[in-house]
């Protein structure tokens, strides 16, 4: 004999109902950025325009012109790769034309772009890159004037490493601000962003 449903003894029990595992309205939790900064821009939706791109990008030619003294022996081996940097001697000629060039420059792009509040952060934070990489190429100067290793292998070596780490990072620096992204140099971005 076949039992009717309500009859068997589970269906006097209470049905247990499913509580949800998360509230229907979640608060809102805001994002911690890399440089402390509370908050987020919209990704690729609100990109800089092109005059804080154009700004950017120069911003990065102050380290490129300085890097390109490191360059020397991988340039001299490999003539056909100097042909690359054919179009831009002239603007090279009139920057070593100039006394003091790269110091003027160098305090130029820092205080009246980096320390200025009136510039976006887009454009502060990439010109405070070019300045910290700039910097940077500096100290492998001071340390071959005053060891003064000659042409051995090591300063060939590193001369052609530091030359091509700086065209890396220009590179990377000009494409992303061409894209309006903001670039993270690696060694250099978290120092930048520290100082903004």
């Amino acid at each position: 004999m076949a039992t009717l449903p309500l009859l068997r003894p589970s269906c006097f029990l209470p049905t247990p109902t499913l509580k949800p595992s998360l509230p229907r309205h979640t608060p809102f939790l805001p994002l911690k950025l890399k440089n402390g900064a509370v908050g987020a821009r919209l990704s690729n939706s609100s990109s800089p325009p092109p005059t804080e791109r154009l700004i950017s990008i120069a911003a990065y030619t102050l380290p490129f012109f300085n890097s390109l003294q490191y360059g020397r022996y991988l340039l001299a081996q490999y003539p056909q790769l100097a042909v690359l940097f054919d179009p831009i001697v002239p603007f090279l000629a009139f920057y070593r034309s100039i006394p003091y060039a790269s110091f003027v420059a160098f305090f130029a792009l820092y205080l009246g772009v980096v320390r200025n509040p009136t510039f976006p952060r887009y454009v502060r934070f990439n010109a405070m890159q070019a300045v910290t990489l700039d910097v940077l190429l500096v100290i492998p100067h001071l340390i071959a004037r005053i060891f003064s290793p000659g042409r051995g292998p090591l300063m060939i070596w590193s001369s052609n490493a530091i030359f091509v780490f700086s065209i890396l990072c220009f590179l990377y620096g000009v494409a992303s601000c061409v894209l309006g992204r903001t670039p993270y140099l690696p060694f250099v971005a978290d120092a930048a962003s520290r100082q903004i």
